[in-house]
């Protein structure tokens, strides 16, 4: 298949709230474009965006999938993403690959924990947006709620672009309020057809003020418009389109469709919607990049341009790599070699491929604004830039968030331990947020991770995708280590190894940070100047990885100043390792001298429960020393809105589940982290 024009590409994502809908918009959008003949439903586990047995088993999205599809004259690069907090890298790496998203709301539940999430990573990325409210057709389905939170927890500027017909279970199709058409969707065949017709006199007026709105808003954007507005003539949909656009692409507007993807409702608008207003590769701003000397260079989406593509996804297909790359500049011919700037070594794309869930079309070649999977590429990992050997350039990787949940594995058996280490090394190509680490006491292995779900979907993966069992223990927290007041301490080392006197004096001063702040490794006064190179590198790369190791129990040191206040050098005496070694026992001297704590991770919950239960729900979380910030009353159910320490949360589904009788659910994100209490000190022998 030839490379459609620019201006006919759309690079897009599904972005919500687990249990959305994403997946089941995605179903429909392939359909309707024709690239699949059958629906598959998420709760069958048919969907063909849920294409792993674990995704197909549990009915959500585990990994984000990339797809393609053509509507009309316009090709779309499509990738549905997971909604689970436990798998936001999925989405952070998307989002850094992609031009526009469409990001749903449930009608019935609104803006959720995880909306809020995906909406500032999708800032973060400036990426415009479009939205959809779903579910219209459930009971208890109201957009102007839905709409009202957008402002007021988003901070957004939502647009209504669609009335609906009918309420909850009566939804029948929507009024268009540019084109000022009613839309009604005939299902009683798959192949939903879209009929227009006139707005019914019953909603006439209703549909003329929302349009006269829809008109002022576009108006901020074209001054012509906004005269005509102002002297009472009506505009042509066209040219409100065109202002919205202006709006959409600048990151200030977010134009709102109603729909029901479960019953195939509102998915033709939505396409349209992203046509006409989401931005070609063409239209996005120059993306910025380094060379090797450090200069900026900005790459224009060319593909006559130097090479340079992002690698945001790696996965282990049958035992290799399978790179996901997006290309902003260039042309990628298969068999063509490139350089990985981050890595700093030299790979050939062997093969290239254009994504359909989990199968594959070869093409031979791929150009600026292109979404491709190539296969052969050794080294790269996510995050990295490949570039033409004669041109390196280097694109600003990922922001990748800090694991908060471990547990311990062992394999079934001690021959399998090479065939457990070779698979945690592939999984850790595919997911930066998953780290493998040796418990020096047990000789254990650890996992770390996002939490609980993450790390049962690895383990389920070891077994069944790579035939490692294992046995796991039980999940534990991810701790932090830092100090409460300031200490200074002088450590001399003076001893003999192999026949030669290592001696070396160091001087640290240790402070706390405000928390958040991270930890900052300095030489004060003059030292900078005065100390060789080989030495102050040698003092700082130790403090460095000593706050990396831990100094108390083993876990990172936060939130926290070294400085490194005297280092006398005695000519034919003093020599580097002795100094290694001083500045290595000194902070552990002094961070025990400044009050060791620790911080644990607090979780932002969200507690959904029918009215009847929340007094039960507000009670337990009591127990479990939550802080609640807040509690809405819905028609249905109630909304609790609570910090709590990660701590206190394992297995609280089923509690949850058992004091409301099976009716409640809750979602959570990591917030921060907090001081722990002084018995968690106790568990580890520091108080």
């Amino acid at each position: 298949m030839s490379q459609p024009d620019l201006k006919h590409i759309r690079n897009i994502g599904i972005i919500s709230h687990i249990d959305a809908g994403k997946t089941t918009l995605s179903e429909r959008i392939l359909y309707y474009c024709g690239e699949i003949h059958k629906l598959g439903e998420v709760h069958d586990g048919m969907a063909t965006m849920d294409w792993m047995a674990q995704e197909q088993a549990r009915g959500i999205t585990i990994t984000a999938t990339s797809t393609s599809c053509r509507w009309g004259e316009t090709w779309i690069n499509l990738i549905d993403t997971p909604g689970h907090i436990d798998f936001t890298i999925e989405v952070e790496r998307s989002l850094r690959a992609l031009d526009g998203a469409v990001i749903i709301f449930s009608a019935v539940e609104g803006v959720q924990p995880q909306s809020e999430s995906v909406w500032r990573q999708a800032n973060r990325y400036g990426v415009p947006r479009i939205c959809m409210i779903n579910k219209m057709d459930r009971v208890g389905a109201d957009h102007r709620a839905v709409l009202e939170q957008m402002k007021q927890r988003l901070g957004a500027r939502p647009v209504l672009m669609q009335l609906p017909l009918g309420e909850e279970g009566a939804f029948d199709g929507v009024v268009d309020l540019l084109t000022q058409r009613l839309t009604t969707f005939d299902d009683e065949a798959l192949w939903v057809t879209v009929t227009s017709a006139e707005i019914p006199p019953a909603l006439a007026e209703m549909a003329a003020v929302a349009r006269e709105s829809l008109v002022e808003v576009a108006a901020d954007y074209d001054d012509a418009l906004l005269a005509d507005f102002l002297e009472g003539r009506e505009p042509a949909a066209e040219r409100v389109l065109k202002a919205l656009r202006k709006g959409v692409l600048a990151g200030q507007l977010f134009p709102v469709y109603l729909g029901s993807a479960l019953r195939n409702k509102g998915v033709q608008p939505i396409l349209d919607a992203v046509v006409a207003l989401l931005p070609s590769p063409l239209e996005l701003p120059p993306v910025r990049s380094h060379t090797a000397e450090g200069g900026d260079v900005l790459l224009p989406c060319d593909p006559a341009g130097p090479l340079c593509a992002l690698a945001f996804k790696v996965l282990a297909d049958e035992g290799r790599k399978l790179t996901y790359l997006r290309l902003y500049s260039g042309t990628l011919e298969a068999g063509g070699q490139v350089f990985n700037s981050t890595r700093g070594v030299q790979e050939r794309a062997a093969r290239l491929f254009r994504m359909h869930a989990h199968k594959r079309e070869r093409i031979d070649r791929a150009s600026a604004g292109d979404i491709v999977a190539a296969a052969g590429l050794k080294e790269a990992l996510t995050g990295d830039t490949l570039c033409s050997v004669d041109q390196p350039l280097l694109l600003a990787g990922l922001s990748v968030p800090e694991p908060v949940v471990s547990l311990a594995v062992e394999p079934r058996s001690v021959q399998d331990r090479d065939k457990l280490l070779q698979a945690l090394e592939k999984l850790q190509w595919e997911d930066p947020t998953f780290r493998v680490r040796e418990d020096e006491d047990t000789g254990q292995t650890v996992l770390t991770g996002m939490g609980e779900l993450h790390l049962e979907v690895l383990i389920k993966r070891l077994s069944d995708d790579f035939g490692s069992p294992v046995s796991a223990g039980q999940p534990q927290v991810v701790y932090r280590e830092s100090i409460s007041r300031s200490a200074v301490h002088c450590e001399v080392f003076s001893r003999e190894i192999d026949g030669r006197e290592q001696r070396g004096e160091v001087t640290l001063r240790v402070s706390p940070r405000e928390r958040g702040d991270g930890t900052e490794v300095c030489l004060a006064g003059q030292l900078q100047e005065t100390l060789s190179e080989e030495v102050r590198t040698a003092i700082l790369d130790t403090l460095r990885l000593a706050t990396q190791a831990g100094v108390q129990i083993g876990y990172p040191m936060v939130d926290m100043t070294i400085s490194v206040e005297a280092v006398p050098i005695v000519p034919g005496t003093t020599t580097t390792l002795g100094v290694r070694a001083a500045a290595q026992r000194g902070l552990d001297q002094a961070v025990r001298a400044a009050g060791p704590i620790l911080l644990e991770p607090v979780m932002a919950l969200e507690i959904t429960c029918p009215h009847d239960f929340s007094g039960k729900a507000l009670g337990g979380l009591q127990q479990k020393h939550g802080r609640v910030e807040g509690m809405e009353s819905g028609e249905v159910v109630a909304l609790i809105r609570a910090q709590v320490p990660l701590s206190e949360m394992f297995g609280y589904m089923t509690e949850l589940r058992s004091a409301t009788q099976g009716r409640g659910s809750f979602t959570m994100e990591f917030s921060h982290y907090d001081r722990a209490p002084d018995a968690v000190l106790q568990k580890f022998g520091l108080k």
